[in-house]
């Protein structure tokens, strides 16, 4: 398998993905959604954030809010 090299700008989209994700966890329940609903968003969004924490192209972002978000 040949390695595949990430660009900064890539790094950077990825890093803007998963903040998103942080942000819509930090944000809380919408209003109008189910508990359901909001529950596999909130999984959803977790998951995301597990795999982005498991990549090796981080540089110098912070990534602790993924981790706390993540948790």
């Amino acid at each position: 398998m040949e390695n595949i090299e990430i660009t900064a700008e890539q790094i950077a989209q990825h890093y803007s993905a998963a903040m998103d994700s942080v942000n819509l966890i930090n944000a809380g329940q919408p209003e109008g959604m189910t508990a359901e609903d909001w529950a596999d968003c909130v999984a959803r969004n977790k998951e995301h954030l597990k795999i982005m924490l498991a990549k090796d192209f981080w540089t110098t972002e912070n990534l602790a809010p993924l981790q706390a978000a993540s948790a």
